[in-house]
């Protein structure tokens, strides 16, 4: 019995020791932080926006999903028929830039791609599936490298997603926003349950400098009390008064939108 008992107190002592390395191990060595993508499609009408539809989950998601990358999102304006300004998101995220760049040189040498986007990639200049296209490229807070999936219950049809892009007066100024973000925000987000897919520092982009991010809710109900409760927060009260962090955002865009029921997110 003796015997026995020393050997389960050694093994027990083992596999502590074992995890708590682990952990160590893992807190030393955060995940790579990833690369994304965002490209904006800005369209005119009804029929662009099937030709889109059409490109992206016949051709370009399927492209990307044989490449290697398995969580594409991709989103339209909230109420996209009576908008304005009507707009089709695409995130990609990659692992490195080299990913990026062998990903983007692959793209048109890719025989099924061809084959299945034909009508996009071949459209006459007269008849273009979009007015106007637009491509940022970002990498991931520190705080948050790697995207998540949002977990609901509810289907994606009643989901709302809130893309929201911060631009700061100086490259400074961004500076202290993101350390905002990685220090404080993103507990609160978190401890509240506003479901983020990423946090992220604009790389290149016609806005700069800046920061985008995207959180998820169940319906435009739940985004209210979300908010609601962050604006309430005492720990978002005290940060958003400390000195460093004031006038260092000079315009929020503030975007709703909604997943393509092709969307991986």
């Amino acid at each position: 019995m003796k015997i026995k008992s020393l050997r389960f107190i050694l093994l027990a002592g083992f596999l502590i020791t074992t995890t708590s390395l682990a952990f160590t191990a893992s807190a030393k060595n955060p995940p790579a932080r990833q690369y994304y993508q965002l490209m904006i499609y800005h369209i005119k009408d009804k029929t662009q926006e099937q030709r889109i539809d059409k490109y992206l989950s016949e051709a370009y998601v399927p492209f990307l999903h044989r490449s290697g990358i398995k969580t594409v999102g991709v989103f339209k304006s909230a109420n996209i028929d009576t908008v304005t300004d009507k707009k089709v998101y695409v995130f990609v995220p990659f692992k490195s830039l080299d990913e990026f760049s062998r990903i983007s040189q692959t793209l048109q040498n890719d025989k099924d791609l061809v084959k299945d986007g034909s009508e996009y990639i071949t459209a006459d200049y007269q008849n273009a599936p979009y007015i106007r296209k637009e491509s940022i490229l970002m990498q991931a807070f520190t705080g948050m490298p790697v995207l998540r999936k949002p977990e609901f219950k509810e289907p994606k049809s009643e989901r709302l997603y809130e893309l929201r892009s911060y631009e700061s007066p100086t490259e400074l100024a961004n500076v202290a926003k993101v350390r905002m973000f990685n220090n404080e925000e993103l507990e609160i987000f978190n401890r509240i349950g506003s479901q983020a897919v990423f946090y992220a520092e604009v790389l290149a982009g016609s806005r700069m400098p800046n920061l985008i991010y995207l959180t998820t809710y169940s319906s435009p109900a739940s985004r209210e009390e979300h908010w609601k409760t962050f604006s309430n927060d005492p720990k978002w009260k005290r940060v958003s008064a400390l000195p460093e962090y004031q006038k260092v955002v000079n315009k929020a865009d503030i975007i709703f939108v909604v997943p393509a029921d092709y969307s991986d997110l």
